[in-house]
């Protein structure tokens, strides 16, 4: 339709002109143009640009409106693709369940924000889906299982690599802190057996405030290691609490996660 009336408004900016009178006063008027390409206009294919600005300034027509209706069928005949806003991806720095209810969140958007209901409902979700489910889970009330994970990806439509790193960070939360932080520092009672073997080899420093830089550095960081554990501990549930100590247990280590926080006071 749009390609027809840029046919029409050529053919009335002609009139009962020649075209190679609109071929000569196109040239003369700085736009050179050969008659047989002005023709060419008419034939029912988009032609150039060039040629319908040179069409209209041989009429005497108003350009601007012929550059106007040349870019609707243009737009027509050549429609823009549509690019696909890239899949959102979760990254490494997920850590915590509160980070991982927000990744599932915008995973939920880029799927257009389905309803529970929807999602609950959808083919892909396998049935593994309930709405109670997914609202805990999206609250960051639990931690959702790896089954309900890769069903909810799957009924948001998320791809592979998503659904890999939905899952990854949910691996990541599961296992802790990051093995680099443990092998560092290690747990709350650790911290404080290091520091009595710090305190005893050093028994001739009297007070706080004659500790040299190394002994505030070691201070500042335990306590600071004592903080992080202290807040990814309480983010906790205390299924996931047991689920660790059984764990550890298993291991032979044998420690009660929120005891070694409890005894432990900073110097």
């Amino acid at each position: 339709m749009e390609l027809a009336r840029l046919r029409g408004w050529l053919r009335a900016a002609k009139g009962r002109r020649t075209f190679e009178f609109l071929a000569q006063w196109a040239g003369a008027r700085r736009m050179p143009v050969s008659a047989c390409t002005l023709r060419r206009a008419l034939d029912g294919r988009l032609p150039t640009l060039y040629t319908v600005r040179a069409f209209a300034r041989g009429a005497g027509a108003d350009e601007e409106e012929a550059r106007r209706v040349w870019a609707a069928a243009e737009a027509a005949v050549r429609p823009r693709p549509v690019r696909k806003p890239a899949a959102y991806v979760p990254g490494r720095q997920i850590t915590t369940r509160a980070g991982l209810t927000r990744a599932m969140e915008k995973v939920r958007v880029a799927a257009g924000g389905p309803s529970l209901r929807q999602l609950a409902a959808s083919p892909a979700a396998a049935g593994l889906l309930s709405r109670s489910t997914l609202h805990n889970a999206l609250k960051g009330r639990r931690l959702p299982g790896e089954e309900l994970l890769a069903a909810f990806a799957a009924a948001c439509g998320a791809g592979e690599e998503t659904t890999r790193a939905l899952l990854a960070a949910r691996a990541r939360i599961q296992a802790g802190p990051e093995p680099q932080a443990r092998a560092r520092a290690g747990y709350p009672c650790e911290i404080a057996e290091r520091r009595a073997r710090d305190t005893a080899a050093r028994h001739w420093i009297p007070d706080e405030d004659e500790l040299d830089w190394y002994d505030r550095q070691l201070r500042d960081e335990e306590e600071a290691e004592h903080r992080r554990m202290t807040a990814w501990v309480d983010s906790l549930t205390d299924d996931e609490v047991q689920e660790l100590e059984q764990a550890r247990d298993a291991s032979g280590a044998g420690r009660d996660l929120r005891a070694e926080l409890a005894t432990y006071t900073p110097r």
